[in-house]
């Protein structure tokens, strides 16, 4: 391939340099073993970025991400930067602004409970050993995190605050496509989650969610109320394919689907806009407890690589490989501490390490293949 495809690599706070320096060593090898034409180039963001810019997000990092064709992250935030205002510190005034400048309003979280991993799950074992494979679709640049008004009110003799959840029908159809064309690659089944027995938003939600679903007649939908959903996903998470939530909601349910993995070092997700341009980011935090201690599990963000392969760059074959060499590295015993039994474990480096030996693995195999049957 002699297209050039640019990737603008955003390794952020706490634990994010040092996931993301593994994720760089996973690049390096696709991009010599592929022969593909990349350009990796690093800028700065969230709470280093105030440090050094004076703002969680420096122009000079925004025209980097506008410049490529996705954006890989790290994590921003943490404690240090608690003293700020909320829309200073850098959750906000970096991450947030990215989404909504880049319209990134589909957001994918894939949570997985790998056969290896069982144990680790806070499900009952008869519910664990059913496994589970959930992808949960939240719309990411509207509801109630970005209706105005958002205020605080203070009278004489009255103190309240106002936050406003907006949702536009088109808004709903774009995120509610986004839903049953993957769930058209999966189990084709999409369960909505709402509180139409109350908002008006979720009852606009719901009309919306089954005009769309007309133009899929394969795909089987279903619609559940929110306090029902996050009890039936303990319950029955098996049951579940996609799951399509508004932008509150959805925060909620994906960090439930995400516990019951056993750990957030393994989740990844992905941001999309119409384009398909994305940003790619682990769903966990920056884990300032670990910081610096060679601790972090970098699964997490080598899988969100994985993902900007097949939904940016349309490289299915490659995002592939690398889910492989992850999966191959667990069956081999391999464990950072977060999915360890606290006692035995690698460290983040030789984690990456061990995957990059599947990596390798996985080429050479495809290169016996090739060379038997020529």
């Amino acid at each position: 391939m002699n297209k050039k495809l640019k990737i603008a690599m955003l390794p952020g706070d706490g634990i994010g340099p040092e996931v993301m320096q593994e994720t760089y060593k996973i690049i390096k090898i696709i991009k010599k073993k592929s022969n593909l034409n990349l350009k990796i180039k690093k800028y700065d963001i969230g709470g280093i970025a105030i440090e050094k810019w004076g703002k969680a997000l420096p122009k000079k990092t925004l025209k980097g991400c506008e410049k490529s064709h996705a954006i890989l992250l790290g994590s921003v935030g943490g404690p240090k930067w608690e003293y700020l205002p909320s829309h200073q510190r850098p959750e906000v005034a970096s991450l947030l602004k990215i989404r909504k400048y880049f319209n990134l309003f589909a957001n994918l979280r894939y949570s997985i409970l790998h056969p290896k991993l069982y144990k680790l799950s806070p499900l009952k074992k008869k519910i664990a050993d059913k496994g589970f494979d959930i992808l949960c679709v939240r719309e990411l640049t509207s509801g109630i995190y970005f209706g105005q008004p958002s205020l605080e009110i203070k009278k004489k003799n009255k103190h309240y605050a106002i936050d406003t959840t907006i949702y536009h029908k088109n808004e709903i159809k774009r995120i509610a496509h986004i839903a049953f064309q993957e769930a058209l690659k999966r189990k084709k089944k999409v369960t909505s989650i709402d509180k139409s027995n109350v908002l008006q938003t979720s009852k606009l939600w719901k009309k919306t969610v089954n005009q769309v679903s007309q133009n899929y007649p394969e795909v089987n939908l279903s619609h559940l109320y929110f306090d029902n959903a996050v009890m039936q996903i303990i319950k029955n998470p098996h049951s579940f394919d996609v799951i399509l939530c508004p932008n509150l909601i959805g925060d909620i349910i994906s960090d439930e689907c995400g516990i019951l993995t056993g750990s957030i070092g393994m989740l990844s997700s992905a941001s999309l806009n119409e384009k398909k341009f994305g940003l790619y980011e682990p769903a966990g935090g920056t884990a300032p407890d670990i910081q610096g201690k060679n601790l972090a599990n970098p699964i997490a963000q080598i899988l969100s690589l994985a993902l900007l392969f097949k939904h940016t760059f349309k490289l299915n074959t490659i995002s592939k490989k690398i889910k492989l060499a992850i999966q191959k590295t667990l069956l081999k015993g391999y464990r950072t501490l977060d999915i360890s039994n606290g006692k035995k474990f690698i460290t983040t480096d030789q984690m990456g390490n061990e995957i990059i030996k599947s990596l390798l693995e996985e080429y050479n195999n495809e290169k016996n293949f090739i060379s038997k049957n020529i």
